[in-house]
């Protein structure tokens, strides 16, 4: 009996093994076949997992994802902090030709504390403006775009350049679009697409007693007036305007070399708008003398505002032609002498009331033109070239950053690629200190990759966050990096910290919040595939970094935010609360980002004296190009570089 029960066990106990045994067969087959996507899908979850435990978060800091309803979501090109806490997203066309051609233009006002949301009235496409913060607080937001890009084998209709002439020195005259020009050798017409004034010609008595008369010009595009390759022409012409009789037929012509089919670029307007964050809308001021798209504007000392650069209204680079904007008069007046510069360039205001050009600049100029980095002084308009930087031929698309503390003067050029689409990017970064005798750059430590169009954002804490980019131009053969790092100046040393949630390269930026964190935003992708056969599209995920620093215990905390008002040199007393002592204090300037360009964040130093242990008084410096007029962001940073939220300042212009 014993026997047979041991029998049957062993039986059924071979039974059992054959089907576990056949079973594990199909469990590695099924893993054979599936593999990837189950090994996928765990590493995923132990991500997910390792990236939400506190001491991963101390250590690297936390990302996610802003909850922004489906009616607010927008190709977000532009965006400035606001003193009021918000954050202008400013689409404008949005790089889509279709809501340009349906004047779909669109800005959101964005309030990260509360997260809400409203769409803002945008009178004109600022897709491309550049801008700046003002002294009372306004942002200024010049130039946009007047027409998109038509690549050659697109262009269905010959045009180019028409130069209006005017010989009359007591009569100007404005034609408005749709005026046309017929040429007197081709007999072929075209028409302008813009409104243009020509004004008078200029009249001058000479020495010897003869009047002289020069005349005047004025630029517009113009197109035929029908498709067809018959209708280009080939040599220069001059034309009679349509419509005009006796003097003014002599007086009024214009003059056009080649009209043709080839690739017509962007286009730039003259029009100016302040932001009032108060209001909530934007005040159209006067118009920029000249057409800009992709330019930069930099705030001066005094208040007033450099605009460099951009797009005209006929696609060609402003040849240097460069202006300042009053926000007392809120009119544009000319330098008197011209420098030109690539679209964007990265001009900072420098502490001895100069501007420092860093090399940085993004999209159009021609590639041996206005590239050299150096100091540029408005008032005689020298420029001293700064050498030493390496790959000078990568700098396009390059991220510029004034390290903190401001007062050190040291600048950093990050990443980078080659002119127009060219394929080569490099990982360098190079500094370069102009209190040197004999200022130079040389590199510090590589980023952690080599990437076209990265995020550097300034801390609180005297360190510098960067993000993103991408390996070829636009993230071409899907070469996002989504890589994130730390670089501290004070050591000269970077260090990875959390991941990005997605790619952003073209389009995309950063800025800092007034309680600590990042918001990053926008990428334009040209391909979403590697294979680069399917076309991009906008990001329109807005997400927050959370840095390192706020997940520690024991935040200091600024219990007062009067006064609001402080000048330079002037003092301040603030009550504090801090488990920790308070070790510094610093005056942030909001960002403004676009286009890898944001020549408005820095971070300066303030003297600070304890006063016990509840309160402190900080100073200010007295050198108003240091500190330009505006609403800054003030915080206090304990000895383990932990800040608190941030409290608004105004700096009001230096008194005469």
């Amino acid at each position: 009996m014993r026997l047979r029960t041991v029998k049957f066990r062993n039986r059924l106990l071979s039974r059992r093994t054959r089907r576990t045994a056949v079973g594990a067969a199909v469990v590695l087959a099924l893993a054979g076949m599936n593999g990837p996507a189950i090994w996928g899908y765990a590493s995923g979850q132990y991500h997910e997992y390792k990236i939400n435990q506190p001491g991963y978060k101390a250590k690297n800091g936390h990302w996610e994802v802003v909850d922004v309803p489906d009616e607010y979501r927008i190709n977000t090109i532009h965006a400035a902090l606001l003193h009021t806490g918000k954050v202008l997203l400013v689409a404008g066309s949005g790089n889509n030709a279709a809501n340009f051609k349906a004047k779909s233009f669109r800005t959101v006002l964005w309030d990260p504390r509360a997260n809400t949301f409203k769409d803002i009235p945008t009178p004109k496409d600022l897709f491309c403006a550049g801008h700046t913060q003002l002294p009372d607080g306004r942002l200024l937001v010049a130039g946009g775009t007047q027409r998109y890009e038509k690549l050659e084998g697109d262009v269905t209709k010959a045009g180019g350049l028409m130069v209006v002439h005017n010989e009359n020195p007591d009569k100007p005259m404005t034609f408005p679009a749709g005026t046309v020009f017929t040429g007197k050798q081709t007999g072929k017409s075209f028409e302008s697409k813009d409104a243009v004034l020509v004004p008078r010609a200029k009249k001058e008595q000479g020495k010897d007693g003869k009047v002289k008369v020069t005349v005047s010009t004025a630029r517009v595009y113009v197109e035929a007036l029908r498709k067809g390759q018959e209708y280009a022409t080939g040599l220069t012409d001059n034309y009679r305007i349509d419509g005009l009789k006796g003097d003014d037929a002599r007086n009024f012509y214009g003059i056009a070399n080649k009209l043709s089919f080839d690739k017509k670029d962007f286009q730039g307007i003259r029009d100016s708008f302040e932001f009032d964050p108060v209001a909530e809308r934007y005040v159209t001021v006067d118009p920029m003398n000249e057409a800009r798209w992709y330019p930069t504007l930099t705030t001066l000392q005094d208040g007033r505002v450099l605009s460099v650069s951009g797009l005209d209204e006929i696609g060609q680079v402003v040849p240097g032609k460069n202006e300042i904007y009053d926000p007392k008069t809120k009119k544009w007046s000319y330098l008197p002498q011209e420098r030109f510069f690539p679209t964007y360039p990265a001009l900072f205001l420098t502490d001895k009331g100069k501007i420092f050009y860093t090399g940085s600049n993004a999209g159009y100029g021609p590639a041996d033109k206005g590239r050299e980095p150096g100091v540029w002084d408005l008032g005689n308009n020298s420029f001293i070239p700064v050498p030493g930087i390496s790959d000078p031929d990568v700098l396009e698309t390059s991220m510029s950053v004034l390290l903190p503390p401001a007062q050190d003067q040291r600048y950093m050029v990050l990443g980078g690629g080659g002119v127009g689409e060219d394929k080569k990017s490099t990982a360098r970064t190079r500094i370069v200190d102009l209190h040197t005798d004999r200022p130079r750059f040389r590199d510090g430590p590589d980023l952690y990759a080599k990437a076209r169009y990265p995020s550097s954002v300034i801390l609180p804490d005297d360190t510098v966050l960067t993000t993103n980019g991408s390996g070829d131009y636009r993230g071409r053969s899907d070469s996002n990096v989504l890589r994130a790092e730390i670089y501290d100046p004070r050591t000269n040393s970077s260090h990875a910290v959390a991941d990005p949630l997605v790619g952003r390269n073209y389009h995309s930026g950063a800025l800092l919040l007034p309680d600590g964190r990042v918001m990053a935003f926008g990428s334009d992708s040209l391909f979403r595939d590697k294979d680069n056969t399917m076309p991009g599209v906008f990001q329109q995920q807005i997400d927050l970094y959370t840095p390192p620093y706020l997940f520690r215990d024991g935040r200091p905390a600024i219990r007062s935010t009067a006064p609001q008002v402080v000048k330079l040199g002037g003092r301040a007393s603030y009550r504090v609360s801090s488990a920790r002592p308070v070790a510094k204090a610093r005056l942030i300037r909001p960002g403004s980002f676009t286009h890898v360009t944001n020549v408005e964040q820095r971070s300066i130093a303030l003297e600070m004296r304890r006063e016990g242990s509840s309160s402190v008084t900080v100073t200010l410096p007295k050198d108003p190009s240091l500190v330009p007029p505006g609403w800054y962001m003030l915080v206090v940073v304990d000895d383990q570089d932990t800040p608190s939220e941030a409290v608004w300042v105004r700096v009001p212009p230096a008194e005469k």
